[in-house]
């Protein structure tokens, strides 16, 4: 049985002043590191560094003899700033060449005024260390760089992401067969704290690698090790929280109500006020969701309530539009507009103006509206949430999420 120290090893980092400045947000080893982890190595550590050949000079230094993997993006392009080529070369002390027939499949690809182009800039791109080899890039024009000293394999790849992904999957094959050495759970509405203590086998099981990862309305955890004791561990978490695990294969919330909704035959809809249709960006970043999503209405004014829901003018005179009154009517409204099985809403205060001392900013009202043999039936629910304007929000979302789930899970297969 190998345990979790004997897993291989890798480092990614990520070269680019534009990504410690904030000017681009790094995903290249955010991606790779999720791969690496599904076919069961152990990450080390993903960095950051600048532009400059002095610090890729150095996370050479530092990294290589001390990993099985060292994979850098980006800095391989043929303006000035890209500084990635000469650094290697300075650290193999190794003078940079052509890999002409490699830039010539390249070139080869193409016509007219872009061969032009991959010609003036072929000076640079085709260059890559003497002692190394160069790698064709199935997407773009940059050439890879590989090497191997002290027992690292160094692969330095593009930073465009369509061709850093397309050469991952050329040079690292094997990363896309999957291996079973890890599962996640995620459980709904379940505290970190509450996960941990409820699973202390898991927890302690010196064979297995266990992340925790929390969120507002959901703890993940994720389990690495020998397939089979993953597979066990999987099982004691389910049996342990039966109500509150998602479905197998689900790693968010959206897909387990579309997962439930499909296994159930149902349809859904949604009234959102001051999500301003998140919770359906939510459910319609699903692939597949139109199967059992049918559709929603962002009724952000008194007015479109009204005219578009059908909310009860009195309803919001008496009660106001940040109600239970007012969420339930949105509910039944959408419900019946598009005749769905099952539909939730959203109205509230997101701030950071608008709220009162009876009702603060982060005063939130959901309702969950079914369709049944005796006509609507519909709940609401209160919930006072933290943060800034988009932390309402984004709060307000994975509550509707949960309470739609947790409503779908709960109707019977073929019922509506």
């Amino acid at each position: 049985m190998e345990s979790v120290r004997e897993l291989r090893s890798a480092v990614l980092a990520a070269v680019g002043d534009e990504l410690l400045s904030g000017v681009r947000r790094e995903g290249n080893c955010a991606a790779l590191a999720w791969r690496l982890h599904d076919a069961g190595w152990r990450v080390e550590r993903i960095e950051v560094v600048p532009d400059d050949s002095e610090s890729i000079v150095g996370l050479l230094r530092h990294w290589v003899g001390r990993t099985d993997l060292l994979v850098l993006s980006g800095g391989l392009g043929p303006t000035h700033d890209d500084r990635t080529r000469e650094a290697l070369s300075a650290y193999l002390d190794s003078p940079l060449r052509r890999e002409e027939a490699l830039y010539d499949r390249i070139v080869g690809r193409y016509d007219g005024e872009r061969r032009a182009a991959l010609e003036y800039v072929r000076s640079s791109q085709s260059l890559v260390p003497a002692s190394a080899q160069g790698l064709y890039n199935p997407e773009g024009s940059a050439l890879g760089i590989a090497f191997e000293r002290r027992g690292t394999r160094v692969l330095s790849l593009p930073g465009v992401p369509s061709e850093f992904a397309a050469m991952v999957r050329q040079e690292l094959p094997e990363l896309f067969v999957p291996s079973h050495r890890w599962t996640s759970v995620v459980l709904a509405g379940v505290s970190e704290l509450c996960a941990v203590e409820r699973v202390p086998e898991v927890i302690a099981d010196p064979a297995l690698h266990v992340s925790v990862l929390p969120s507002f309305a959901s703890v993940e955890l994720v389990v690495r090790g020998e397939p089979g004791r993953v597979r066990d561990a999987e099982g004691l978490i389910r049996d342990r929280f039966p109500d509150d695990a998602l479905p197998a294969g689900c790693a968010a919330l959206q897909e387990a109500v579309l997962h439930e909704a499909r296994s159930r035959g149902m349809t859904l809809s949604c009234a959102e006020s001051c999500t301003g249709g998140l919770v359906q960006g939510a459910l319609t970043s699903v692939p597949g969701s139109s199967d059992a999503f049918l559709g929603g209405v962002v009724a952000y004014s008194d007015e479109a309530k009204r005219k578009v829901l059908g909310v009860d003018p009195e309803v919001l005179t008496r009660h106001g539009a940040v109600s239970g009154e007012c969420a339930r009517a949105m509910a039944e409204g959408v419900l019946r507009l598009y005749g769905a099985s099952l539909a939730v809403s959203v109205t509230g205060i997101a701030g950071p103006g608008g709220g009162s001392e009876e009702k603060p900013t982060g005063t939130v009202w959901f309702a969950v509206a079914s369709m049944e043999e005796g006509g609507v039936r519909s709940s609401a629910f209160l919930r006072n949430l933290r943060g800034d304007r988009d932390g309402v929000r984004e709060r307000a979302v994975a509550c509707a999420l949960s309470a739609l789930w947790r409503a779908a899970k709960d109707t019977k297969p073929g019922g509506r």
